[in-house]
């Protein structure tokens, strides 16, 4: 797929199928990830791929997250949260490294996963995936960073679900650039 082609027509797809992702697709994803731009070379993310019960245990651990947050939250609410995680066969969750030395900066290291993360998805739809970037207040519970292997203090930017697209996506029409663009010149 064309570069230009793929930044116009990507999209993000949550309606996808159950069916498995061959483990080489996803890698081809994370390499695309890897090769986003960062500062001082310091490759600051932190890609986590669940697939399987995986993402079950993240449901739960989820579920216990909103309880926490929640203690009155309703039964369905709670129920919900758990089954979040089973909507792909793939998440790709993306924390990011606490700076490293003293001329690293952590929004540079944020906006670095940031760009990784939107690599990952142009290169889904690339490949012929449906992919959608997530977060939620999970992304800040201290319990699921701990099952995702991150620090309490390290961000988690992106819960990336992934899978084969189940719905014709319906495009829609982002407004231009110029209407977001001031130029100074001279």
């Amino acid at each position: 797929m064309e570069l230009f082609e793929a930044i116009h027509t990507r999209m993000s797809i949550g309606k996808v199928k159950p069916d498995p992702v061959p483990r080489e697709l996803i890698e081809r994803m994370l390499e695309a990830g890897a090769q986003a731009p960062n500062h001082h070379k310091v490759q600051p993310w932190r890609f986590i791929v669940l697939t399987g019960a995986a993402r079950e245990r993240l449901g739960e651990v989820m579920a216990q997250a909103l309880l926490r947050r929640q203690p009155q939250a309703p039964p369905e609410v709670v129920a919900a949260e758990r089954a979040k995680p089973l909507r792909a066969p793939v998440i790709i969750a993306v924390g990011v490294d606490r700076p490293s030395g003293p001329k690293v900066v952590e929004i540079e290291n944020i906006c670095a996963a940031a760009a990784a993360t939107e690599n990952m998805l142009l290169a889904a739809h690339a490949l012929g995936l449906a992919a959608q970037w997530r977060t939620g207040a999970a992304a800040e519970a201290p319990e699921v960073k701990a099952l995702l292997g991150l620090a309490p203090d390290q961000a988690l930017i992106s819960f990336v679900y992934v899978g084969w697209c189940l719905v014709e996506p319906q495009g829609y029409t982002r407004p231009p650039a110029s209407e977001r663009t001031t130029w100074l010149e001279e």
